[in-house]
């Protein structure tokens, strides 16, 4: 799969008239505790994007900072049998980011994007934009849209 980056998640906003700031930082957020303390949020407005293997097939979470995925739920979400967090290189083969700085927007088509309802406690969030040290901000609302993401209970 070709690389992707800040590149496509800049081209991505722009297609959809989001007209937010990518935010690039000097130190790296590839993290929840990173990113916040970068920003200067809290943890949880962190969106998290992690992709795990659902029977070997991508499956992609976007989760507060401050939370961790339910495999179980995750599992019965998809009726499958075996969930596992994607390894570095399944990150680059399924979505073209680096581990660290997958969005979720400006994935390739056809993979599954989940949104963990719990984000929708902040009226602003901040996921990553395609590079280990940037992020934009938006709302949960928006990057449903964005993302094409549907709405689920995924947290422990």
């Amino acid at each position: 799969m070709e690389m992707r980056g800040g590149r496509e998640v800049r081209d991505c906003l722009e297609a959809h008239g989001v007209r937010g700031e990518i935010r690039t930082f000097g130190e790296s957020t590839h993290n929840a505790a990173l990113a916040a303390r970068e920003l200067g949020v809290e943890l949880g407005q962190i969106a998290n994007t992690i992709l795990l293997l659902v029977d070997g097939a991508p499956v992609v979470v976007v989760i507060s900072g401050d939370q961790r995925i339910d495999f179980k739920k995750v599992k019965a979400l998809r009726k499958g049998k075996k969930v596992r967090l994607a390894g570095p290189d399944d990150v680059v083969a399924h979505t073209g980011f680096a581990v660290g700085a997958v969005s979720p927007v400006a994935l390739p088509e056809g993979v599954p994007i989940y949104l963990d309802s719990s984000l929708l406690r902040y009226e602003t969030i901040y996921p990553a934009a395609g590079e280990t040290n940037n992020m934009f901000e938006t709302t949960p609302g928006e990057l449903l849209s964005l993302s094409g993401a549907a709405e689920a209970d995924l947290a422990r």
